[in-house]
């Protein structure tokens, strides 16, 4: 018997019973003490509602009208839930190392035959990350970076936070900062931020964080006056465009660190970004030439500089001759 089943079949075992034993759940299971003594912790972790009592007489027993609401899932919604596991496994997402547990909890509260359905489901279905050599659910082993899980803790209770940044190893710098969003890029996970010390907005890897923590500093700005600040900012800003649905597609395959697309349309069909582009870093201009380019004929301007737009012109000359 695998473990999920028999965890789930002791769940409803001690649902009809006031009082329990280890030595009853070892005779009924055929398990050993220690086996059923990690089943009844694992139970307990799951938030069902068990206490001990020692001695002669003693045992577990169910603490009535305390019980958690039964969650219930349909076929299809509980397909709905594997299949994002599916789709987003080996993403390098955080807590990925709390997604096997869940998993196993999922296929737990499903019937014998909606088991092997998910299972199944494992098997057939084959997404971007997927590893079609070895495509299995438990296959989780793409952790994001360490900071990541720390960075997101502190910041679902505050924005406002103090930060080691550590961009050369050995020289590490203090910031006070508002957070704006964490997000993953081409692979890798940014945390755009406001810095009270320069006053300006940034993108940081977040693999070169070295600590975070609640800031204990004055906030000497309302969160409203940041986003009303980042707002001033993108209508400055001297590089407009909006995409079409491929050029999207493209986008979403490479585009700079940093650089978040608004979409406009349904179902992603159009899209727009806002970005000031340092027209002096020259390499920097011909960098975003050649990924405008890339990015196709579905690139409309609102607004470019003239240094790019120089070099696009450039760009497409080249191409044009023999």
């Amino acid at each position: 018997m695998k473990k999920t089943e028999r965890i789930n079949l002791i769940m409803r075992y001690i649902n009809n019973r006031a009082h329990f034993t280890i030595a009853e759940i070892q005779r009924q299971f055929k398990v050993s003490r220690a086996t059923a003594i990690r089943d009844i912790n694992e139970i307990q972790e799951m938030g069902f509602p068990l206490t001990t009592e020692l001695g002669r007489g003693g045992g577990y027993y169910v603490l009535q009208n305390q019980y958690l609401p039964a969650v219930r899932f349909n076929p299809e919604e509980l397909k709905a839930i594997f299949i994002s596991f599916l789709a987003s496994k080996n993403s390098q997402l955080p807590y990925l190392q709390n997604r096997r547990s869940i998993t196993e909890k999922l296929i737990g509260i499903a019937n014998l035959t909606q088991q092997d359905e998910l299972i199944a489901l494992g098997d057939i279905l084959l997404f971007e990350n997927t590893n079609p050599a070895n495509p299995h659910i438990f296959e989780l082993d793409d952790y994001a970076p360490f900071e990541l899980n720390q960075l997101i803790d502190v910041a679902v209770r505050d924005r406002h936070l103090r930060v080691t940044y550590e961009e050369n190893s050995g020289w590490p710098q203090l910031m006070d900062i508002w957070l704006l969003h964490i997000f993953n890029t081409n692979g890798q996970w940014l945390v755009e931020l406001f810095d009270f010390e320069s006053e300006h907005f940034m993108y940081l890897p977040v693999d070169k964080l070295r600590h975070s923590a609640i800031s204990d500093e004055e906030l000497l700005l309302s969160e409203q006056e940041i986003l009303e600040r980042k707002l001033e900012e993108a209508r400055a800003a001297n590089l407009a465009v909006k995409l079409d649905g491929i050029a999207i597609q493209r986008f979403k395959r490479m585009h700079p660190p940093g650089i978040i697309l608004s979409f406009t349309g349904m179902f992603q069909s159009s899209g727009s970004f806002n970005i000031q582009l340092d027209v002096e870093d020259k390499s920097l201009v011909e960098y975003y030439a050649d990924w405008l380019l890339f990015l196709g004929k579905g690139v409309q301007f609102d607004r470019i500089p003239e240094e790019l737009r120089s070099v696009l012109e450039q760009r497409l000359r080249d191409l044009r001759l023999p």
